[in-house]
């Protein structure tokens, strides 16, 4: 959320809520890499200690040790001492395909740890890449093939891109590491954004009165380590967060076509961005009781596209709200269905794999909605994880985010006040 909304919802919460935007920054709008290569550059900061906290405890009669549950184990936890950070943000993984290991890539406000989660009952902590310019409660990762994408709303940060390859073979583990290249052609973003069948990063939530007011920017990583801006698209104005993907959903008029669809603060906005030289807007829409538009993920056919809105459970008093809607014409969205769900808390982020959405919802934790029979507008919660304990009230403390992707089934999660959960679908 913008910063003005922050300090607001701060003096209520006492914690950070999602966004902070400076309105101000040095993106130069099409900056190029630094040439660097070094974008860890707080050498010395605190690493952690690697430890585990909680070890693998299944859910039974509800709880799994002192957090409630349904259909699924604690693996393993790793809090926030663990990696020398103060507070958990976003979270994504990697699996590498040479050996099929699977990874962790941890955010939290001084940097980005990497745990080799492939043995859950041995996880290994195998290093921190520091914060390429100061500390942030906002940071964002991303993964193109073998590279992390690392962007944050710290001042002059850019995007650091880490090569993950280095996690094969690292020597007396955790180490600091450095990244393999920078981007400078921004300075905070709020996001990042993949589309990994055409080489190309959108930061989006980058500073309001740069070259596209804070939309969304266009750069080339084909070679991702000599990072190229070649554009960007701004029409709508802020971005706050977006997905892009090469369209293969029922809207014959873009088959094929590369579309942006961003969270605009009080509206979607939809664009055509396969020519990078010259993006046209497709359509823009809105809903009822608007606090904050957060966040969204198309289904996987690409029909729906299922939003989060940050504030309206603060602002409207709603229990967790996810807005569904029908995408069958992007020139002409229209909303399909809306679920609500058991407690007040605030919802956050989301992710679709299959019939299931796995939603990051703060005080209550990881919830997973069937979706199975969206068409009809029955969604129901299936399965949850409650990594905050103490309360599910609408504040912003508790589950940033959740990765979803990995194929052995292992769900990673971070939590703002804990740490690293991994959790698996119970026997």
């Amino acid at each position: 959320m913008p910063r003005f909304v922050f300090q607001m919802v701060l003096a209520a919460f006492v914690f950070l809520g999602c966004s902070s935007d400076d309105g101000t920054s040095n993106n130069q709008g099409n900056g190029n890499n630094n040439g660097s290569g070094n974008g860890g550059g707080n050498s010395g900061i605190n690493i952690g200690t690697g430890d585990v906290t909680r070890n693998a405890t299944p859910c039974q009669s509800g709880m799994a040790d002192i957090y409630p549950c349904n259909g699924y184990d604690l693996l393993f936890q790793m809090d926030l001492g663990a990696f020398g950070g103060n507070s958990g943000n976003d979270i994504w993984g990697w699996t590498d395909p040479t050996t099929n290991n699977e990874y962790a890539i941890v955010a939290m406000d001084n940097g980005t740890s990497f745990v080799d989660i492939t043995d859950e009952a041995n996880p290994v902590y195998l290093g921190k890449l520091p914060t390429a310019t100061v500390s942030s409660g906002w940071r964002d990762v991303k993964v193109y093939g073998d590279f992390a994408l690392i962007v944050a709303e710290a001042s002059n940060h850019g995007m650091q891109i880490f090569d993950l390859k280095k996690l094969r073979n690292v020597s007396n583990p955790p180490q600091e590491f450095s990244s393999d290249a920078r981007y400078t052609g921004i300075g905070n973003a709020h996001n990042v954004v993949v589309n990994e069948l055409n080489g190309f990063a959108y930061p989006v939530g980058t500073a309001r009165n740069d070259a596209f007011n804070g939309g969304v920017h266009f750069i080339d990583i084909q070679t991702a380590t000599s990072p190229n801006g070649v554009g960007g698209y701004g029409t709508n104005g802020y971005t706050h967060d977006a997905q892009v993907v090469t369209y293969n959903g029922p809207d014959a008029d873009y088959a094929g076509r590369e579309i942006f669809i961003g969270a605009n603060e009080s509206f979607i906005a939809i664009a055509d961005i396969t020519d990078k030289s010259n993006p046209q807007q497709i359509s823009t829409f809105t809903y009822g009781n608007i606090g904050y538009t957060h966040q969204g993920w198309f289904t996987e056919d690409q029909r729906y596209f299922i939003l989060g809105d940050e504030l309206d459970e603060t602002d409207f008093g709603f229990n967790s709200r996810t807005l569904v809607f029908d995408m069958t014409d992007l020139d002409s969205p229209q909303l399909h269905t809306t679920y609500i769900g058991p407690t007040s808390a605030i919802d956050h982020n989301g992710y679709v794999v299959g019939d299931e959405f796995f939603l990051a919802n703060y005080t209550a934790g990881m919830r997973v909605l069937d979706i199975s029979d969206i068409e009809n507008e029955n969604i129901t919660e299936k399965a949850f994880f409650d990594t905050y304990p103490s309360s599910n009230v609408a504040q912003f403390d508790g589950v940033w985010s959740v990765y979803p992707f990995f194929s052995s089934g292992k769900i990673i999660v971070n939590d703002i006040n804990s740490g690293l959960f991994v959790l698996q679908k119970s026997n």
